[in-house]
């Protein structure tokens, strides 16, 4: 899920969907594949090149989203690695259409389609493993991008989006990390068995609370798994399955930054 809080979830497109002119360059005659859409119109393709797969995505020209804050992240990530896979970036360009970003071929399926789909518990558990080694394995003196309140408070400000003033009463910092950004279902893979297979979609890596990401990982099973509306009320209630997810973590819920950090996100 990119973007923000969104207005419907993100998944495979329509068979009928047409592939940007880019992408069929990038390809080069090598067999090619939509895999997953956006709300905001961008689309990810699978690029079977004869030394292996690649990942491209695009996104039209004038989304909110850059691609090239991805790269930049990945970049970063490449010289400081954490223990988590993550795409591995291969080039980055844009014309009067849009912008494209490629990656390395990661093993693993999103943990919200096929199997995993069925199994919510074994998703919600590699989530927490997954979030876990990221914030465990990066430095955040070392990383230059923030995601902290203040930054998050101006670009909603920025992007004309409504700002409770709650919001600017934040609950004290529990520890600060290098956060996912994006931690929402789709954005961690699994391999065949259920295991962690690694993370994806970091365009929005940086600096915060490790409840901003706790506190939309564990919301974000809900809306995939559990049938609510990604757009329904804030809650902090955990679920049984948002307790999974905490344990794989080793956390206890904290009820105070899950709401907070859930309004910030629908903030944004």
């Amino acid at each position: 899920m990119e973007g923000g809080r969104p207005t419907g979830l993100a998944g495979p497109p329509p068979s009928a969907t047409p592939v940007p002119a880019a992408l069929v360059h990038l390809a080069g005659g090598a067999p090619l594949q939509l895999v997953w859409a956006n709300q905001l119109g961008g689309l990810t393709a699978r690029i079977d090149h004869p030394d292996g797969a690649r990942f491209a995505k695009w996104n039209p020209a004038g989304s909110p989203v850059s691609l090239d804050d991805e790269r930049l992240r990945l970049e970063w990530l490449a010289r400081n690695p954490p223990t988590v896979a993550f795409p591995v970036p291969l080039g980055h360009g844009s014309d009067v259409d849009g912008e494209w970003l490629v990656t390395r071929g990661m093993a693993g399926r999103d943990a919200v389609s096929g199997p995993a789909h069925e199994h919510p518990e074994v998703a919600a558990s590699a989530m927490g493993e997954g979030l876990r080694l990221l914030h465990d394995s990066l430095d955040p003196a070392d990383c230059p991008f923030d995601w902290g309140v203040p930054a998050r408070l101006r670009a909603a400000a920025l992007a004309g989006g409504v700002v409770p003033a709650a919001l600017h009463r934040p609950p004290s910092l529990a520890r600060a990390v290098v956060c996912h950004g994006d931690p929402c279902v789709p954005n961690t893979l699994l391999t065949p068995d259920g295991a962690l297979a690694g993370i994806v979609d970091l365009g929005a890596l940086g600096v915060a609370d490790r409840w901003a990401d706790l506190a939309v990982a564990t919301w974000s099973l809900a809306w995939n798994f559990e049938g609510a509306s990604p757009d329904g009320p804030v809650t902090g209630t955990p679920s049984e399955l948002e307790l999974v997810l905490l344990d794989a973590y080793g956390i206890a819920p904290d009820l105070e930054r899950m709401r907070y950090y859930r309004a910030l996100w629908a903030a944004g």
